[in-house]
């Protein structure tokens, strides 16, 4: 059987990067929206490596593409907090690559959510799966194996 997840403490993140809350994304019930979670998960990850220079949005020969997504969630979130998102990186392949994402409450040492999403990495034009980019595997070194 397996284990209750369990929150993942600030320490083991590489990154981090502040996302606002908006009044919209709260829901009926007061909380943060599940599916904003999502959104705070791609917009840290794509702001990372845009940063980094390893993601060009608009001319890049190669993008990547979601094929897995997973959250847990210990503790709400809601507007008008502020969310410090934890980013690191788990497996990287030869074409793809998992990053792990924990969603504080500003200065929480425990996250109120952790999740990951797996980009497989294509060329734009033919959607085939390519070797990643050194540029690319360059800007996630530094967030791998964090724990």
């Amino acid at each position: 059987m397996n284990a209750r997840p369990q929150p993942d403490p600030r320490h083991a993140y590489r990154h981090f990067s502040e996302v606002p809350t908006r009044w919209m994304d709260n829901d009926l019930y007061g909380h943060v929206n599940n599916v904003v979670y999502y959104s705070w998960f791609d917009t840290v990850v794509n702001r990372y490596l845009i940063e980094s220079g390893a993601l060009d949005i608009h001319a890049g020969k190669v993008i990547g593409l979601v094929v897995e997504t997973h959250c847990n969630y210990f503790a709400s979130l809601a507007f008008p907090q502020t969310v410090e998102a934890g980013l690191r990186v788990g497996p990287l392949g030869r074409s793809s690559v998992r990053y792990e994402l924990g969603l504080f409450a500003k200065g929480a040492l425990q996250a109120a959510a952790c999740g990951h999403f797996v980009h497989v990495y294509v060329d734009r034009v033919t959607r085939r799966p390519v070797e990643l980019p050194a540029a690319l595997r360059a800007a996630l070194q530094p967030l791998a194996n964090a724990t």
